[in-house]
């Protein structure tokens, strides 16, 4: 297989390895900063995380973001994005970037009969117009937008799938990979990671895990998860892949950010995360606490004139009250709903920086138990 540069742009170092648990505290180097591990990247789509400012999501914590290959290319278009010297300048934001391939929302728009060798055909869901994207266009695209880190293009097979279904989509994702590592332009700035598929299937993840890493890339995804199979299923698929992933290199389990799957993933090895939850239940008035999910537009906080989480160091929290937050929802305001979304995004940072310290303190096992207890899970 061919090999990336010697000198990778992006790097992982591991500081410690939780004594009772297993999981494991990094950090992630990249052109533009480095950010310890376990990790969630919030969700910026289209070169921005909904209602939040790079200085805003700076000031939370915030160290590396992820936006979307696909949505960026269909508007405003990656010549543009490159024009303007790349994605980090366009939007103002000094720390990593991720950028997603595109595969997953290509794949929801084209028809089955369109899913092919050479790529996926599709319609653009701004203007109906027929595109083909390819892995050559999708690095292409993500090398116009100047990333840290480019995920390569792979075909993510639904759940349920059969067991052949899986297979293809495997088979077909590692041939993928081979044409997305000689379409790479940048290298030694931008690092692409591969994407192990394999569905429910051990056998098809361990295969798959295999043939990816055999590129020897900078890092390595499980893709295909969190796509509404049962969470005793997806741990499972973690247990049978992790362990065929090199520990010397960045471990990306993708489109997860619930607050037991952030814990179940670090418990089971996993550095990076990133999902669209924080910010979408914010934008419908909902927000996560200790205690569980919380919907602030209730009339149940109407006359609560506390913070929505005592003990939280967020904007929301240190300013405003749930009573002044569920005013401003039901009143139309938009400030409310960005409350939300700012309380939620530092909830999942915070979390992460308490499991990152549960795991330098040998105690990541005792601190979820303790978590699901208040938030109401049941430890896996």
């Amino acid at each position: 297989m061919r090999r990336q540069s010697d000198q990778p742009p992006v790097r992982y170092e591991l500081i410690h390895t939780c004594k009772q648990s297993g999981a494991r505290l990094g950090r992630v180097m990249t052109p533009h900063s480095s950010f310890l591990t376990p990790e969630f990247m919030p969700v910026g789509t289209q070169g921005t995380v909904k209602g939040m400012s790079p200085d805003e999501l700076d000031q939370m914590g915030a160290r590396i973001i992820l936006s979307n290959t696909y949505h960026l290319w269909m508007r405003p278009g990656s010549n543009i994005i490159r024009e303007a010297g790349g994605l980090h300048r366009f939007m103002n934001w000094n720390h990593s970037i991720l950028t997603d391939s595109g595969g997953f929302q290509v794949f929801s728009l084209a028809l089955p009969k369109n899913i092919k060798e050479d790529g996926v055909r599709f319609k653009s869901h701004i203007d109906g117009s027929v595109h083909l994207l390819t892995p050559e266009k999708s690095i292409e695209v993500q090398n116009d937008l100047g990333s840290d880190i480019v995920m390569a293009f792979d075909e993510c097979a639904p759940f349920p799938c059969s067991h052949e279904h899986a297979r293809t989509a495997a088979e077909r994702t590692t041939r993928w990979l081979e044409r997305c590592v000689t379409a790479h332009k940048n290298p030694d700035k931008q690092a692409l990671f591969g994407i192990i598929q394999g569905g429910v299937y051990p056998d098809l993840r361990i295969q798959s895990a295999k043939d990816i890493v055999s590129f020897d890339l900078p890092g390595y995804a499980i893709g295909g998860l969190s796509v509404g199979e049962p969470g005793d299923l997806m741990y499972r698929m973690l247990e049978e892949t992790v362990p065929y992933m090199p520990g010397e290199k960045p471990r990306y389990l993708m489109g997860v950010g619930t607050p037991d799957y952030l814990l179940e993933g670090a418990i089971r090895g996993i550095d990076m995360f990133d999902c669209v939850l924080p910010t979408r239940i914010g934008r419908n008035g909902t927000v996560l606490t200790r205690n569980g999910r919380l919907i602030v537009r209730d009339a149940t906080c109407a006359n609560q004139h506390f913070p929505i989480e005592e003990d939280c160091d967020c904007y929301a929290c240190k300013n405003f009250t749930r009573a002044y937050i569920r005013h401003l929802i039901k009143a139309g305001e938009m400030f409310g709903l960005r409350l939300c979304s700012w309380h939620n995004l530092r909830f999942l940072l915070r979390l992460m920086e308490d499991i990152r310290s549960a795991i330098r303190e040998d105690r990541l096992i005792d601190f979820r138990n303790e978590f699901f207890k208040r938030f109401g899970y049941l430890p896996k």
